[in-house]
């Protein structure tokens, strides 16, 4: 099986989010899934695709942590399609098809950037209620006091979090999550984690940080989903227009910093969002199993 390692959501080297891609030769199966589990832990990224071709432009792909299966990873998908591309599967200038747990999705393949589809957007939940707030701040090592009108609000484009606002990017910097206790809190709620961010006045951009240690990831550098998340928050809060191009500065706490773009579309009730972005591959070699 090939293998490639590829950061995803820069176009530098050593920078955004890497994932770890496995090409999966023909055949009707995936691997068994505790194998799939241990080669993205021996790996170490915060996520491994795993890929099969099963039609001329239809893919399927499955997502592992190094605790754990998800049903989506933005940027694994993005690197997904950028070592397609090498491996000669996929051309830029086309459109394909990718199958996941969160549903079938399409595959914009553009000059120098993929733009994926997310799942269908969906609000679960606001937190509003002192004592939950209170707890929710302190556990990301912030008052809850002064962070404005905004409300923190659980929503999936895919995989649930905690979209959580704070006021500037000085309070973004000062997150320093209790992680045993953010992990209990992500159970509690049913998410995966806290996707914190603050709109940045002089530069327009988003700016942000996620943090999901339940799925044993500390912060990562660059998360489509969650960016999708978010995309519909801004958009549901009245700070995004349709058809809107935002994008998202990501990883800058990790000297890691990524671009995330995403597209927001509606007609009617009904609510489409794309992201992506461009990618670079580090390495690419064989896994012997």
């Amino acid at each position: 099986m090939k293998f490639y390692i590829v950061d995803a959501f820069t176009d530098t080297l050593f920078g955004g989010n890497p994932a770890g891609v496995v090409i999966l030769e023909k055949g009707p199966d995936f691997p068994d899934e505790e194998v799939m589990r241990k080669t993205a832990a021996e790996l170490r990224y915060s996520e491994t695709a795993f890929i099969k071709q099963t039609g001329d432009k239809e893919f399927h792909i499955r997502y592992f942590t190094p605790a754990a299966e998800v049903d989506l990873c933005g940027h694994a998908t993005i690197g997904s399609f950028f070592a397609l591309a090498d491996a000669g599967l996929v051309k830029f200038g086309s459109s394909v098809v990718c199958s996941t747990l969160a549903g079938r999705l399409n595959i914009d393949l553009s000059m120098g950037s993929i733009l994926m589809d997310m799942g269908a957007p969906h609000a679960i939940g606001k937190i509003t209620e002192k004592q939950a707030l209170q707890e929710l701040y302190a556990i990301m090592g912030i008052s809850e006091e002064n962070q404005g009108a905004l409300i923190p609000e659980m929503i999936s484009t895919g995989l649930p979090d905690i979209i959580l606002p704070v006021r500037s990017e000085e309070e973004l910097a000062a997150i320093t999550p209790d992680f045993p206790a953010l992990s209990k809190l992500s159970e509690k709620y049913e998410v995966v984690g806290v996707h914190a961010f603050t709109v940045n006045t002089e530069d327009g951009a988003v700016h942000c940080r996620n943090f999901a240690p339940l799925y044993d990831i500390d912060e990562e550098a660059a998360t489509g989903t969650s960016n999708g998340a978010l995309t519909y928050y801004l958009y549901r809060n009245g700070l995004l227009s349709p058809g809107a191009e935002t994008l998202f500065i990501q990883g800058e706490a990790m000297d890691r910093p990524s671009k995330i773009i995403s597209r927001l579309t509606a007609d009617g009730d009904k609510v489409k969002i794309q992201v992506g972005g461009s990618a670079t591959i580090l390495a690419s070699g064989d896994i012997r199993l």
